[in-house]
This record gives C-alpha cells, sequence and structure tokens, in this order.
C-alpha cells in the first residue's frame, strides 16, 4: 500500500500548483485607480483588524475615526502587533503577506514598509500578488448604488480580462422605498408601492448593468430574517424581478446570508455582526423556482449543515465559500470536510473575500494549506478501501474546487 506521507504530499503539491478561481472578492480592476486597495496601511486598515484592535485599545471610536488612514494603521499596529502577539487569523495574515514579499516585520518599522509598497509600480504589484498566490481570475463585487464605482462605469473603462465583474443589488432589495427615488433619477419609472410596472423597469435596470459591466452572477447580502415566501418588499422583488432576470440572462443569484448589519455603528463597518438564517426560505426559493441557479454561502456556523442538505436535494443550488467569522482555519476545515462528505466535490469550497489586493497571498496560502488536509484524509479513506486514487484524479477534483465547479455551474 502506498504511504499516506506520500499521499499527502501529492494532494499538497497539486493543491498548491493548481491555479484558482477566485469568484468573490471586493477588489477592483486596476483600471479603477485608487479603489484597488493595496500596500501596508490597507492591509492594517482592514475591518476585520479594525474591531479586534478595539479590544486591544482604549482608543475612544471617534478618535480613530477622525485620524488619518496612516494614523489609524499605526494604532492598530501598535495594538495588535507591538503590545499584543499577533495569533488571530487577521493578523496572521498581514504576517503571511509581508513574509511573502520578504519584508520582515518583527523590526516594527512601519515606514520601511510604506516606502516598500510605494515603491512597486501597480502594474508589476498586481502581476506579482497574482502569481503568488496562483489566481488565474478575480471576480470582483460591482454596485451601481455605489457613488465611487459608478463613475468609473460611466466613463468606460479598459477592461482587465483577469477581473470578472458580479452584479451587487443589496440596496434594491433590502432598502426598496429609499432606493426608488435613485432608479427614478436613472429612468426607471418605479413607485414605492410595487407593481407589475415596477417589476418591468426593475428587470430592465438589472439587464442594464449586466450588459454594461458584463456580470456573471447577480448577488445581495441578506439579513438572517429573510424569509421567502412572505409579505415583503424583498421577496417581492425577487420572485417578480430578480429571479426573471436571472433566468433571461443565464444568471446565478448569489445569496450571502446571516449579515446583521451595524450591531455597533460605532465601529463603521467593523461593527457589523451576524445570525442564523432561517434557511427554510431558501429550500422554498429553490423548490419554486427549479429555473434558477442559487449560488450561496451562509455567515453562521450553525446554518452550515442545513445548508448542504438542501444542496444535496436541490442541484441548482451550489454552496460556496467561508467568509467573515468562519473565515478560520478551524471552521473552514470543519465545513470542508463536512461538504466533502456529504456533497464530493460538487462546490466551491472557499473564496477570498479579499478588500485589498494583497490579501490574496495570505487567504489563498492559508486555504490552500486547509483544502490540501480535507482532500488528503479523503483520498487516505478512499485508498484504505481499495480505490487507489491517481495524480489525474487529484487534479481534476482540485480544478473543480478552485473554480472548475463555479464555472459549468454559472454555464447551466
Amino acid at each position: 500500500m502506498p504511504s499516506p506521507t506520500g499521499l499527502i504530499d501529492r494532494v499538497a503539491r497539486i493543491v498548491a500548483a493548481t491555479p484558482v478561481l477566485d469568484i468573490h472578492t471586493h477588489l477592483y480592476d486596476p483600471s479603477f485607480g485608487s479603489l484597488l486597495l493595496r500596500g501596508i496601511d490597507d492591509l492594517l486598515v482592514y475591518h476585520y483588524l479594525v474591531s479586534e484592535s478595539f479590544r486591544r485599545s482604549d482608543v475612544p471610536e471617534e478618535r480613530f475615526w477622525s485620524a488619518t488612514k496612516t494614523e489609524q494603521a499605526d494604532l492598530i499596529w501598535d495594538a495588535l502587533f507591538v503590545r499584543h502577539s499577533p495569533v488571530s487569523e487577521a493578523c496572521r495574515g498581514v504576517l503571511t503577506v509581508l513574509d511573502a514579499f520578504g519584508l520582515s516585520p518583527k523590526q516594527g518599522d512601519l515606514k520601511a514598509l510604506r516606502q516598500w509598497f510605494a515603491g512597486q509600480k501597480p502594474a508589476d504589484h498586481i502581476e506579482r500578488v497574482m502569481a503568488l498566490a496562483n489566481v488565474r481570475g478575480i471576480g470582483m463585487t460591482n454596485s451601481p448604488f455605489d457613488d465611487e464605482e459608478r463613475p468609473f462605469w460611466d466613463a468606460g473603462v479598459a477592461r482587465d480580462p483577469r477581473f470578472f465583474a458580479a452584479l451587487r443589488i443589496d440596496p434594491l432589495l433590502v432598502a426598496w422605498k429609499q432606493t426608488v427615488p435613485q432608479l427614478r433619477a436613472w429612468g426607471y419609472d418605479v413607485a414605492p408601492g410595487l407593481g407589475q410596472r415596477s417589476a418591468d423597469e426593475v428587470r430592465r435596470f438589472l439587464a442594464d448593468w449586466t450588459r454594461r459591466i458584463g456580470a456573471r452572477y447577480c448577488m445581495v447580502s441578506l439579513p438572517p430574517g429573510f424569509a421567502y415566501p412572505a409579505d415583503t418588499e424583498t421577496a417581492w422583488l425577487i420572485e417578480h424581478a430578480v429571479l426573471p432576470h436571472c433566468r433571461d440572462h443565464g444568471q446565478p443569484f448569489a445569496l450571502m446570508m446571516g449579515v446583521k448589519r451595524a450591531v455597533n455603528p460605532a465601529l463603521r463597518m467593523a461593527g457589523d455582526g451576524m445570525g442564523r438564517s432561517d434557511l427554510s426560505a431558501l429550500q422554498a426559493l429553490c423548490a419554486a423556482h427549479p429555473g434558477n441557479r442559487f449560488l450561496v454561502t451562509c455567515l453562521s456556523r450553525e446554518s452550515q449543515h442545513e445548508l448542504v442538505v438542501l444542496a444535496r436535494k436541490f442541484r441548482t443550488l451550489h454552496p460556496f465559500g467561508c467568509w467573515w467569522f468562519t473565515n478560520t482555519p478551524q471552521l473552514i476545515e470543519e465545513i470542508t470536510t463536512m461538504r466533502l462528505e456529504l456533497l464530493g466535490t460538487s462546490f466551491t469550497p472557499q473564496h477570498s473575500d479579499a478588500r485589498v489586493l494583497d490579501q490574496l497571498v495570505y487567504k489563498w496560502s492559508h486555504s490552500r494549506e486547509i483544502l490540501a488536509r480535507c482532500l488528503a484524509e479523503r483520498y487516505t479513506a478512499l485508498e484504505a478501501s481499495g480505490w487507489p486514487v491517481t495524480d489525474a484524479e487529484i487534479q481534476r477534483d482540485v480544478y473543480e474546487m478552485l473554480g472548475g465547479a463555479f464555472e459549468r455551474f454559472c454555464a447551466g
């Protein structure tokens, strides 16, 4: 019988060598200029680290938010890396990035780190990061309602083919009455009370933006209390506008479920929380709309088992990723193992959710380590059951899990 150690090494080698299609990030095509965040200050002033730093600092929130980005980074560095050991996953991520670039964080010299990042030409830096992370494509998050982003689309941008768009429509679905005046200002004849005319106009809006940005899928983050069927604006718009649009354009509808916005408003973006989603709503959506495809990830650990079981019942449901509060090694390993045991390789185990370009390096380095362990455990069990696993089989499976299954799912 082949050595288990040999199998583990083979799996690790193949996982490391297989390029990944990162299906969901908050990164931007380089044509969007300063919207593509990069460098040490952006790495440090990341909302994961912001919320953690407030636990380790007595700096008032008002003082922190009135500071410059550089000053905020200094405060976070001092709280999390100087006065305490940076053992959290978010802190470790910063160190992994710096180490990959051959930089020494132990010196504690943020000025030198800033100078190094400032000296990197943007195009060269993007190439280096994508090579280090072994990323072949990057899924963006693109919102027509973002006042900083929309002008770039209005002006026209020269697209980088490695970055693909996803149409984010949260304000449309979770803040309808506040969104109506904006849609009307853009020439869409919608009304607060809804109705067929509004449904048709929302579909026209979605079609216009899908064509404009070349969106591969349509997406929304939903609160734990999302219900379907229900007498709500959100449920009505999904049924009468979003799902028909997705059918017309061959798009999956991505649901990121379980976000509680502004649990602590003083922390701004870092103040969002989570809750367990009622997945009976997802079950009802899948059952009522077999002509639609759903990409789904849940924010709470408690929702993961039910999501996987639903995916066994509906082939139109594709689980993906471990994000935000489940993006820790322990939970990624637990969730990935459960998905493998119940779904085989017919899911996408991870997306980076990166907001800073350099985060691709650590998020994929750390995730690949975990994926390799999970797969090696399953392959070891296969071989113990009399099924020798070849490199070709491993390569096929890993390609599926690092973007191939997503591409097939999107293609219908």
